[in-house]
């Protein structure tokens, strides 16, 4: 996204850039990406934007803009769909290709060559002998590079780093793992799956082993990236304390969702709702519906429902609602 920008507003280039809600800085929206340039003063996606606007206050602030970055994805994987491999796209801006050559490298710089001559975007290679690798790869080869970890050089590279380190692993987990003596992705991947189950439940413990040792999928899904839900949320200027209001805004919200929606043409299965209370305490809910839908009013009731779910006595700055797709 910012990428973006700085391509269309080449007054940017080079500059700090923060995207996210209105692009309002004093607003309690969060960041939905940032530049380079802007990461280097530790701005981060899902930061405040007023912490964000503290951190780099040089930055430009700009407002999303979702159809434009929807169409800058389109050309990038219109450009990778051209090339003799198996294109798994899993985001607006990122996609698995597998290729069974000999010189990886030599494609990484084709497709990075083709990409920006296109498009005009750059565009970061991670190569790996499977997804998790891949992907932890492509975080070091960023902005702009090409970065190679396999299993000869995956403890090499990440076997002292904390767990925290790795895809999938938040700030959370890695304090329950601290916990039980466990802080980096060697000590993880040498604990006992049924240990670390025991703490952090039975799938999810062998789970977070398996990342630690580098595993991951290595066949692709080759057919094209259909979204697996549609949400949408909204940060209030003024913390809202009203739920007559709050349900009030939910049904709003599930109207919007119910349009982008029926743009997609395709029936709902789930209905879940997010709420922030003040200052920065986040929970979600979710219904599974009787039965597929994409009737408007079937879904508000649902958001209403789940909103009905929440405590009521804190004052609220977010609300969300999200339809999940039945074949998502």
């Amino acid at each position: 996204m910012a990428a973006v920008e700085q391509l269309r507003r080449p007054e940017l280039r080079g500059r700090p850039v923060v995207v996210g809600g209105n692009g309002d800085p004093s607003s309690r929206s969060v960041v939905a990406t940032a530049s380079y340039e802007a990461r280097e003063f530790g701005v981060r996606s899902g930061m405040p934007m007023r912490l964000a606007a503290r951190r780099c206050p040089e930055a430009a602030f700009l407002p999303a803009d979702n159809p434009t970055y929807e169409a800058a994805s389109e050309q990038v994987m219109a450009v990778l769909r051209e090339f003799d491999v198996v294109v798994e796209v899993i985001g607006w801006d990122e996609a698995f290709l597998q290729w069974d050559g000999e010189d990886p490298e030599s494609l990484a710089r084709e497709v990075r060559a083709e990409v920006r001559a296109r498009t005009h975007l750059s565009c970061a290679v991670g190569i790996g002998d499977n997804t998790l690798r891949a992907k932890m790869a492509t975080g070091l080869a960023k902005p702009g590079g090409i970065h190679r970890i396999t299993a000869h050089n995956w403890f090499a590279t990440f076997g002292d780093s904390p767990t925290g380190a790795l895809h999938g692993i938040g700030t959370k987990t890695e304090r329950k793992l601290a916990e039980l003596g466990i802080g980096t992705v060697t000590q993880l991947a040498e604990s006992s799956p049924t240990r670390v189950g025991e703490r952090l439940g039975p799938r999810m413990g062998p789970y977070y082993v398996s990342l630690a040792r580098g595993m991951g999928r290595t066949e692709m899904e080759g057919a094209p990236y259909v979204p697996r839900s549609r949400s949408r949320e909204t940060t209030f200027a003024e913390n809202i304390e009203d739920w007559a209001r709050v349900r009030a805004e939910v049904a709003a919200l599930a109207a919007r969702v119910s349009a982008d929606v029926a743009e997609e043409g395709r029936d709902v299965a789930r209905v879940g709702v997010k709420v922030r209370y003040a200052p920065f305490l986040t929970t979600t809910r979710s219904l599974t519906l009787a039965g597929p839908t994409r009737d408007p009013a079937h879904l508000e009731a649902a958001a209403l429902e789940v909103a009905g779910w929440f405590r009521t006595d804190r004052p609220v700055r977010l609300l969300g609602v999200k339809a999940e797709f039945v074949d998502g």
